[in-house]
C-alpha cells in the first residue's frame, strides 16, 4: 500500500467520516481556510489512481467512497513508523511513547489498563 501525503491523508480522514460523498460534500467538510475546489478535486483524482478511493457515477456526478478502511491504513502507517524509527520493536515504541512528558498519570494508567486487558484476553 502506498503512503499518503498530508493533503491526501486529510481528504481520506474526511471521506472515512462521511463513508460516501460527492465532491461538494467533501469540500464542505474542510476547515477554513479550505483549499480551492480544484485542488481538492485533484487530490480526489490522485487517490482514485492510487486505489484508495472508488466511485459510482450518477449522471454527471461521482459519488466517492474509500476502498481502504481507516483501520487498515492506520495499521500500515504504524507498522511503517515502527520499522523506520523503532527497529520493528513494539517494546521500543511503547517505551518511547510512555516516556513522553506530555502524558498525564491518568493517561498512563488508562494505557496500562488497556495492556492488562490484552494480557488477560490473550492468556485465555
Amino acid at each position: 500500500m502506498k503512503e499518503l501525503t498530508k493533503a491526501e491523508e486529510q481528504l481520506m480522514q474526511i471521506l472515512w467520516g462521511l463513508e460516501k460523498a460527492y465532491l461538494k460534500d467533501i469540500v464542505e467538510q474542510y476547515p477554513d481556510p479550505a483549499p480551492a475546489y480544484t485542488t481538492i478535486s485533484t487530490v480526489v483524482n490522485v487517490l482514485v489512481k492510487k486505489g484508495f478511493i472508488g466511485f459510482e457515477t450518477h449522471g454527471k456526478s461521482r459519488e466517492y467512497y474509500p476502498l481502504i478502511s481507516k483501520e487498515k491504513y492506520t495499521r500500515q502507517s504504524m507498522n511503517g513508523l515502527m520499522s523506520s524509527f523503532f527497529d520493528n520493536s513494539a517494546k521500543k515504541f511503547a517505551s518511547f511513547f510512555a516516556s513522553q512528558e506530555e502524558l498525564s498519570v491518568e493517561e498512563l494508567k488508562a494505557i496500562r489498563k488497556l495492556i492488562d486487558e490484552q494480557i488477560t484476553q490473550r492468556k485465555s
